[in-house]
């Protein structure tokens, strides 16, 4: 068995630098891991450049054996997600971990341990995890699609790290699964007959996003989430830094015809966003741009083809949710832009989610859409 450890704050430059290249290692023999940007991770775990850490507090963890990194964790706080009702998952008391990397089983247990006592010195009583590092970005353990490499801003882990996480006294809080689909396909008969009758009805509008009008588009969107999601489990409304911060990072992967609001009466009410896998163009790199990088993913960038399209978000505001007319628009902006993106980007897969185990609305869509479970992230909690 492996020897204990030591845990230790992450504190100097050398030491982030250590935090982001261990899971270079620890995958290196896993052909689905995409190796992530090291710009981006370092944008992530730095104050300056995520604007999630306007409302969070971070402490950043590194496991060390003789000399040798072995392991990594964040223990945070997020201050919104305080304030929100316990009954949505979150609430008083409950903090987070995520970011987690380990060698072995002992040191997993050791980082874990090590979270919980910052968590506890913070006054929480409750731990969730893992949640890397806001749950906007990637929260949850992936249990079920190793075999698949994961799409863009989702998360990849190894197989070891659910019986790990459970001897620490985890339970299931919550599963967020995603779908896949042949898009190439045309929809079932009945689902393109609720489109037509959508086309045909004047008080509806689905159009593409103006990307020269980014801000105020971006606050439409913000707007319509804000209202869809509020009920939801894990429910933390978004904040203006985080939203400036987000639209930097997506920008150049924001197509004009990838990306729907639906209108009802001249009324904003729904929208749907895709992102192209940048995933595809950024597993080459391993994790640099240089010397070349920057020079292939521009060119990419520029007219990007690629095999999958993912769906990360979609909302339709609350007044109409569990309606038909919300079904109505879900399907007619799916269609739309499963068009586009095969005609225009060589697309043949769609991927939708995370999407809560109990969102029922979203659930029957994607079983409408004949579209399946592809991969399942478990968040786990524990008493402190």
């Amino acid at each position: 068995m492996a020897t204990q450890p030591t845990i230790r704050p992450v504190q100097s430059k050398a030491d982030r630098k250590a935090f982001i290249d261990l899971p270079f290692r620890l995958y290196a023999d896993d052909p689905q891991w995409v190796p992530p940007l090291k710009s981006e991770v370092a944008g992530q775990i730095d104050p300056k450049k995520n604007g999630w850490f306007s409302h969070a507090e971070v402490q950043l963890m590194l496991a060390e054996r003789d000399g040798r990194v072995v392991g990594r964790i964040s223990a945070h706080l997020d201050t919104l997600a305080l304030t929100m009702p316990a009954e949505q998952g979150f609430g008083p008391g409950t903090g987070f971990w995520g970011m987690f990397e380990a060698e072995d089983a002992v040191t997993a247990a050791a980082l874990i341990e090590a979270a919980e006592a910052w968590l506890r010195d913070k006054g929480m009583t409750r731990a969730v995890g893992p949640v890397s590092l806001s749950v906007w970005e990637e929260p949850g353990l992936l249990v079920k699609g190793h075999e698949q490499s994961p799409t863009v801003l989702m998360g990849h882990h190894r197989a070891e790290y659910q019986g790990w996480v459970e001897a620490a006294g985890y339970q299931p809080a919550k599963q967020l699964v995603t779908y896949e689909l042949d898009i190439t396909q045309s929809f079932p008969p009945i689902v393109n007959r609720i489109i037509q009758s959508g086309e045909k009805n004047d008080r509806i509008r689905i159009r593409k996003v103006d990307k020269s009008r980014f801000d105020e588009e971006a606050a439409v969107i913000l707007g319509i989430l804000n209202d869809a999601w509020s009920d939801n489990w894990g429910f933390v409304p978004l904040t203006q830094p985080e939203i400036d911060d987000v639209g930097k990072k997506l920008k150049p992967i924001v197509f004009e015809d990838l990306i729907r609001i639906a209108e009802l009466d001249g009324q904003p009410v729904a929208f749907m966003i895709t992102l192209p896998d940048m995933n595809e163009a950024i597993k080459p790199l391993n994790g640099s741009l240089l010397p070349f990088g920057w020079a292939k993913l521009l060119l990419w960038l520029r007219k990007p083809k690629v095999r999958t399209m993912r769906v990360p978000l979609m909302g339709v505001v609350k007044r109409l949710q569990s309606s038909r007319m919300a079904s109505q628009l879900a399907f007619m902006m799916i269609e739309y832009i499963r068009r586009d993106a095969v005609a225009h980007y060589g697309a043949s897969r769609g991927e939708i989610g995370w999407i809560l185990d109990d969102n029922q609305g979203m659930i029957a869509i994607a079983d409408a859409i004949q579209s399946r479970i592809n991969r399942v992230y478990q968040v786990y909690q524990r008493t402190l």
